[in-house]
């Protein structure tokens, strides 16, 4: 957080030459012991928010390339004249406690093409999908993979 604090200073002062930079460093350095001492920050939170903030970022590169593979199979799928599509509505459920993180796999599920989540009760999904082949492996995709390693950070605070 010290470190975004300086280059947040930094970007806001529109250019850098060494007084800003020594400015910033000392009013960074100020705010940040008045957030360790009345908000609650600290070292082990910094690298927690760290680990979180790769962790996102790498949930929406995955879910962009997910998004994208499920556009070229969806294609085919409708193009194809020699294959019947067979719909079918799955139900699995998953191990995820947070309630937050449910509805980011069931806004995830459904933001891929060939696939929508149809309810979500507890731990119960109910996901339409396009075809039978699309169904496969949605309990244990690389979604709920990365979610379950983000609530495990939240899980070690």
């Amino acid at each position: 957080m010290y470190i975004f604090l300086v280059l947040l200073w930094i970007v806001f002062n529109g250019r850098f030459t060494l007084e800003i930079l020594i400015f910033g460093l000392v009013i960074s350095a100020g705010i940040y012991l008045f957030m360790c001492k009345f908000l609650g920050f600290g070292f082990s939170k910094d690298l927690l928010l760290l680990k979180e903030g790769f962790l996102i970022i790498y949930y929406v590169l995955n879910l962009v390339i997910e998004i994208i593979r499920a556009n070229i199979s969806t294609f085919r799928l409708l193009m194809s004249n020699r294959y019947e599509l067979e719909p079918v509505l799955v139900h699995f459920k998953t191990d995820i406690k947070s309630n937050t993180l449910r509805v980011i796999l069931a806004d995830s599920i459904t933001l891929t093409p060939g696939t929508i989540t149809v309810s979500l009760e507890g731990d119960e999904f109910v996901v339409h999908c396009l075809d039978k082949d699309l169904a496969y492996g949605l309990d244990e995709s690389s979604f709920v993979r990365i979610l379950r390693r983000m609530e495990a950070i939240k899980d070690d605070k």
